[in-house]
């Protein structure tokens, strides 16, 4: 990489295993869909999204940035990383879900370092978060870039 943004190019292939469990509240989910403007009843009314055959409160499908950025930070705080947050700007975020996130859901989130590539005097970084409840069920797959601008830019 270039010496001047810092970024560790040795990382890519590095796996950041899951963290602590996080759960999915009702309040969390509510305030989350109001944030982006989803206003299907089953993100509000446990009775709207249990018609539909959910258990409980259906989170909106971007909810899952929630925990992929918590497994984000892994790899950002790594003093190895030598990631400047102050210079990151978030480039691009898919999601792939596996099954519906809802209230009450316990998941981790384990976080694939799969590509770092120079681009001018900045770095792109490409991670793969890998969602699953604590119990080990597939939820979703958040794939994140993040350019890491160089010095000057």
């Amino acid at each position: 990489m270039s010496e001047h943004t810092g970024v560790n190019a040795a990382l890519a292939g590095r796996v950041y295993p899951a963290g602590e469990v996080y759960t999915v509240g009702r309040e969390k989910i509510r305030e989350f869909a109001r944030a982006v403007k989803a206003t299907h009843p089953a993100h509000f009314d446990v009775e709207a999204a249990r018609e539909l055959g959910y258990r409980d409160l259906l989170a909106p499908p971007t909810f899952a940035i929630i925990v992929a950025q918590r497994a984000d930070a892994q790899l950002v705080q790594d003093p190895e990383a030598g990631i400047d947050f102050s210079r990151v700007v978030h480039a691009e975020q898919r999601f792939t879900h596996h099954r519906p996130i809802v209230a009450g859901d316990e998941l981790v989130a384990e976080l694939h370092v799969d590509q770092i590539r120079a681009m001018g005097g900045g770095a792109m970084i490409t991670t793969r978060a890998e969602i699953s409840t604590a119990g080990g069920e597939k939820t979703a797959t958040t794939t994140s870039s993040i350019l890491v601008r160089g010095e000057g830019q």
